[in-house]
């Protein structure tokens, strides 16, 4: 039946499909559609999937195919050194550090100390001001002991919240910019950590939970991620994830509370049992997701254009930065990026087609190895030659 629902799309698709429901039913069928995407996808979301624009299938699911995952299932894609020909989503090798990715914060916090930077961690952003005379930037900011401080700048990358530095720019943005500002909606989130007595219960590094009896969306088996990051041979920790709005009822629920409820779901769903359960705590982050509605585009689309008019040394970087549901890796290249762009006083990349549908190419040998590094990741092309960096001291 999936098969037939997945020709019938093939031969009557949904023209010019504006919304992730049409979207995904043109590629898998609309029975597949159903049965796969409709239930996880809405308790990611809590939104209906008419309503979430095309814009985040085409960037989450690109490539794939009821055709493609058919072919991959019967012939494994094997990666051959050409990345342009694995498709993303069903890629099956992949690096990562051994105690977790803060581990690559840590060595990139010591590099910044060696080379003489200072990091402020703790400190909360209260006022962001431009001179338009001097072209440089006036931050306030307050300190772990919520002293006010303040510092200039020429150039300002900002990973915050769009919706949160529009607020908090000086000289105020325009009306109608902030009215589009105010329109961008995220989708908040929580982990529950549990450790439990080992059971060797299934060795995926996650798995994507599509029962819609249970709350939780997925679950990480962290010590599939590595090994090291469970130390003792004798544990599991899994982490359930929840998907919810701030100050929703879940968000709201006390850490007991919702560890008792992750572990009533993972004993329904049939990863664990009465009496394995050894310890557990919470995380919560907000804004987590950008959400991808109808309008979101046109939003930021009016954001960009002021911003770049008006502030050109204020950089947009990340996920949250440019309110665009990029992966991690994705999300530290617009900031890598963006650092080549300022360092040549040049526009050579244009950060918005990273992880876009652009032509991508490896990065050129201009690109220095400490930035970027070699065979990295993909690049957008260059949008101007680049010119010769001095040379550092």
């Amino acid at each position: 039946l999936c098969l037939l629902s997945w020709l019938k799309a093939r031969l009557l698709p949904v023209r010019d499909p504006r919304n992730f429901e049409d979207w995904v039913s043109n590629q898998f069928g609309r029975r597949l559609f159903n049965i796969f995407f409709k239930s996880y996808t809405e308790k990611v979301w809590g939104m209906s999937c008419k309503e979430i624009s095309a814009d985040w299938a085409a960037q989450r699911i690109k490539g794939l195919s009821l055709g493609s995952a058919i072919k991959n299932a019967l012939l494994p894609q094997r990666y051959n050194g050409d990345r342009t020909r694995v498709i993303k989503t069903l890629i099956n090798s992949f690096r990562y550090p051994r105690r977790g990715p803060g581990m690559m914060w840590e060595a990139c916090a010591e590099k910044v100390k060696t080379r003489g930077g200072c990091i402020e961690m703790g400190c909360k952003v209260t006022g962001c001001a431009y001179d338009e005379l001097t072209s440089t930037w006036n931050l306030q900011f307050k300190d772990r002991q919520s002293n006010l401080q303040s510092l200039t700048a020429d150039h300002v990358i900002s990973s915050a919240p769009m919706r949160e530095l529009v607020r908090g720019l000086s000289p105020q943005v325009s009306e109608r910019t902030l009215r589009a500002a105010e329109s961008l909606k995220y989708r908040d989130f929580l982990t529950v950590m549990l450790i439990l007595k080992e059971r060797n219960v299934f060795d995926d590094n996650w798995i994507y939970i599509h029962d819609p009896s249970v709350k939780v969306g997925r679950i990480q088996n962290f010590r599939s991620w590595s090994p090291e990051m469970v130390p003792d041979p004798d544990k599991v920790c899994y982490g359930l994830e929840y998907f919810c709005f701030e100050h929703d009822g879940l968000w709201d629920s006390s850490d007991s509370d919702l560890i008792e409820l992750a572990k009533r779901e993972l004993i329904q769903i049939g990863l664990a049992r009465e009496g394995d359960f050894v310890d557990g705590c919470v995380v919560r982050q907000k804004k987590a997701y950008p959400v991808y509605d109808d309008d979101y585009a046109r939003h930021v689309a009016t954001i960009r254009q002021e911003l770049e008019d008006r502030y050109p040394n204020l950089h947009l970087v990340g996920r949250n930065g440019m309110h665009k549901y990029n992966n991690q890796d994705h999300a530290m290249m617009t900031a890598m990026l963006c650092v080549e762009n300022i360092l040549a006083d040049a526009k050579l990349y244009d950060l918005w087609q990273v992880n876009g549908d652009a032509e991508y190419h490896e990065a050129g040998p201009a690109v220095t190895e400490e930035t970027i590094g070699t065979g990295l990741r993909l690049v957008p092309t260059r949008v101007v030659a680049a010119p010769e960096l001095a040379p550092e001291g």
